[in-house]
């Protein structure tokens, strides 16, 4: 079965998928830490492969930039092709300042500006979080490998030039970063009864306006491609 959106044929995903905004930093994963690739999907660029790590199959698959893309591809792979697991490896601006460029982020849970919920049609405010499993692994990776990391909440923002200016309000409520998928990740995790987690490393310091060039951005974030593929091989 293939959708409008991957070409992929049923068994060519396997059921961990690293997924990256950048269709470029999923070829760079699959080129330089797989073996035996295939690449699935070439449709609208979005390239997905699956290979062997540590001789497990692991797919690698962009998923564009915000949550309405997001939410297509990661719909599709839980619901069409069966995939229990998603790890997004993404990038995100710090907005703590403890928080520095480089440094690794575990989403534990996203707030959103997103009236992605409202589909759903819960007689309240839904709290996207990541699955327990996922997250407690990935810290005991990052904590055996020497990583610096956080844990907590990040910001899902549907927009990226805010009009608005800094997301002060957001920091005085203890947000760590901001980036634009994760509580739509989480939501069709939970709906699906699948897992997922976001995983991200920080490219960019909005109160310091710190930031990391295109290129580190596509290829340079290899500590935690390396914890997440560690951790897609464990579950």
């Amino acid at each position: 079965m293939t959708t409008p959106h991957n070409a992929a044929k049923p068994g060519e995903i396997a059921k961990t998928v690293l997924m990256a905004g950048d269709p470029l930093r999923a070829k760079f994963v699959a080129e330089t830490y797989l073996e035996d690739i295939k690449c699935y999907n070439e449709i609208r660029g979005m390239l997905g492969f699956t290979g062997l790590y540590k001789g497990k199959p692991v797919s690698v698959q962009g998923h564009g930039m915000g949550m309405p893309s997001i939410g297509i591809y990661t719909y599709e792979l839980y619901n069409m092709y069966d995939v229990d697991n998603i790890i997004r490896i993404g990038s995100a601006g710090a907005i703590s300042e403890d928080v520095q460029i480089m440094d690794l982020v575990f989403a534990m849970g996203a707030c959103t500006d997103s009236n992605y919920a409202y589909q759903y049609k819960l007689p309240g405010t839904y709290a996207p979080i990541a699955s327990w499993e996922l997250l407690h692994k990935a810290v005991q990776i990052a904590q055996a490998k020497g990583q610096r990391f956080f844990v907590g909440n990040v910001l899902s923002s549907d927009i990226f030039y805010n009009q608005y200016g800094r997301p002060d309000s957001w920091k005085e409520m203890g947000v760590l970063a901001v980036e634009m998928e994760a509580a739509a990740l989480y939501m069709n995790a939970a709906k699906a009864k699948k897992n997922a987690l976001c995983m991200l490393t920080i490219s960019d310091e909005i109160y310091t306006g710190r930031e990391l060039p295109p290129q580190e951005r596509q290829v340079g974030f290899t500590n935690m491609m390396e914890i997440a593929l560690e951790l897609a091989i464990s579950l």
